[in-house]
């Protein structure tokens, strides 16, 4: 059992293992098994948009309201260098991907629910879906073209001068906090339109 537990991997896994042996359980004492519909098919996929949006919105929040506001006050200043080494590039490397899953995985359910071309568009019932649609491509953008090749810099993971790192600070915060505005609006409109479609 403690294997399980000890990488993050193994937790998730088990964590797929026992959902899936509770809904075969759950089938059987009922007698209502899951079918492998199309149904199921787009459940599946809203809930991967939801575990990819929860790891890429806490991590935005992480980000912004722990590590960013705690590097300056971390003393001696050489201790700073376990976060920016060691801290910061696994928390990027989770951010930029689970960014990219969540829109991916947001777009193949509106296709898979036949709502794609309405939401981006900006359709009567399908405004806040699209706004919130629109925020997360425009954040998701910010990630991969603004914060990661600037803190890319910052961390030392590609050359960069003392000047060029300097300069990278003030885009890759303000995308940050330009992204953790725009989460609030985003995640009010998927809300929305879960239910009351407008």
């Amino acid at each position: 059992m403690g294997a399980i537990f000890t990488s993050p991997g193994r937790t998730v896994g088990a964590g797929v293992v026992l959902l899936i042996a509770i809904v075969v359980v759950v089938g059987l004492v009922t007698g209502q098994m899951t079918k492998i519909d199309h149904a199921w098919a787009s459940f599946a996929m809203r809930w991967l948009h939801v575990i990819s949006g929860v790891l890429w919105i806490g991590l935005l929040w992480y980000l912004n309201f722990v590590q960013v506001p705690t590097m300056p006050t971390i003393q001696p200043v050489e201790h700073r260098a376990a976060i920016s080494k060691f801290i910061a590039p696994n928390v990027l490397f989770y951010f930029r991907w689970a960014a990219l899953a969540t829109v991916v995985t947001g777009l193949l359910l509106a296709w898979m629910l036949g709502y794609i071309m309405q939401a981006l568009t900006l359709r009567p019932g399908f405004v806040m879906i699209g706004i919130g649609m629109w925020m997360a491509l425009v954040m998701a953008f910010n990630v991969w073209f603004i914060i990661w090749p600037n803190q890319q810099k910052i961390l030392g993971l590609v050359e960069a001068t003392a000047e060029q790192k300097a300069a990278a600070a003030k885009p890759a915060l303000y995308a940050s906090r330009f992204n953790t505005m725009f989460s609030i609006g985003m995640l009010y409109c998927m809300v929305a339109q879960q239910n009351a479609p407008v």
